[in-house]
């Protein structure tokens, strides 16, 4: 039988694995940051209603640039913004990847600062564009003069931060981001898939747009909205950007069945929305829990919670799915993940805690 070593894949893809968390049927599944709460039955019927207005004319291409959905969700960000400002894709990752392959690509350079997304430099793989592994401080904290600092060592062509960060959970303060604005010599994208979950008092990203035409800020539908299943994300930036985008993106990348689904799900926003607060509740529970028990654990403003094991986090992580529970092992030594759900799967989680030593 064929395997890829048969193939003549380029030499950089080699050896690797496709990005990807285990997907077991489990009873209580906190590995990928999914909102544990079904969509409401009102907002089921408006996305099944908008959707199937769209069937009949499946023979024609969908608006190409989704120009009402663009603006739907230039309304629902605010900050002056309208839809020229707005881009959306398949997911944050496609407009990820579609920022890298207008502004990074061969010859180019990307900088993250990991721990981070594991999918920055996967992309920057996909794409061509090399990539610098900045550094964090031992308790994942990142300084503004540390960041500039990193800035000005490797000059890259795209600065990737993540606020709140991934896997870590924390939010950036505006100070870094502008003192990585004022040094990068390229584009700065701040991700911010979590913004929705940060605690009250926590900036966005969006706040820094004006005067800054090399910022770019991404979001998704995936996790507040609990819209994960329907994958749309959407960046906002000067419209020159939305512009450079559209070089390199597919034709008719979004279908009129997405942009339909996506629409009708940000007409009923304060409904998804709804569980926001749930979710945080349950995030700021585990946190209180596990440091009351002995666990060294990340402050997180985002729906998701990083903690230090007793020992190895393989074996933690194989105690806990042995008892039910499925947390992610985001691969640093000692640490696990595990998303903030219902309550009752915090009551699950807690309790499957008991056989992990702090």
């Amino acid at each position: 039988m064929t395997s890829l070593d048969d193939l003549p894949i380029r030499d950089d893809l080699r050896g690797r694995t496709p990005y990807g968390a285990p997907q077991l049927a489990v009873p209580v599944r906190l590995n990928t940051n999914e909102n544990s709460y079904p969509v409401p039955e009102p907002v089921v019927e408006a996305i099944a209603k908008a959707v199937t207005a769209e069937l009949r004319d499946l023979n024609r291409y969908p608006d190409r640039d989704a120009l009402a959905l663009r603006a739907d969700l230039a309304g629902y960000l605010g900050h002056g913004l309208d839809a020229a400002h707005v881009w959306a894709a398949n997911g944050s990752n496609e407009v990820q990847q579609q920022l890298l392959q207008v502004f990074g690509g061969p010859g180019r350079t990307a900088l993250g600062f990991t721990p981070a997304y594991s999918m920055h430099p996967l992309l920057a793989l996909g794409t061509g564009t090399g990539w610098w592994d900045g550094r964090r401080t031992a308790d994942f904290d990142l300084t503004a003069a540390d960041a500039a600092a990193q800035v000005r060592e490797h000059r890259p062509d795209v600065v990737i931060l993540c606020s709140p960060n991934n896997p870590t959970g924390t939010a950036l303060h505006p100070e870094v981001i502008s003192a990585v604005l004022a040094e990068a010599p390229g584009m700065v994208l701040v991700d911010e898939a979590y913004a929705e979950f940060a605690r009250p008092g926590t900036p966005s990203a969006l706040t820094l747009l004006p005067g800054h035409p090399r910022l770019v800020v991404t979001r998704t539908m995936s996790k507040a909205f609990g819209f994960a299943g329907g994958r749309l994300g959407y960046l906002a930036a000067d419209p020159a950007v939305v512009d450079a985008v559209q070089l390199v993106r597919l034709p008719y990348h979004l279908s009129a069945l997405t942009q339909a689904a996506a629409r009708a799900a940000l007409a009923h926003r304060d409904a998804l929305l709804a569980t926001v607060q749930a979710i945080k509740a349950q995030r700021d529970r585990i946190v209180d829990e596990l440091r009351r028990r002995g666990h060294t654990v990340a402050d997180s403003d985002a729906n998701f919670v990083l903690f230090r094991t007793g020992g190895d986090q393989r074996a933690a992580w194989q105690a806990l799915l042995d008892r039910g529970v499925l947390v992610r092992d985001v691969g640093l030594a000692g640490w696990l993940r595990v998303t903030a759900g219902t309550e009752q799967e915090t009551d699950a989680f807690l309790a499957a805690m008991e056989v992990v030593d702090p």
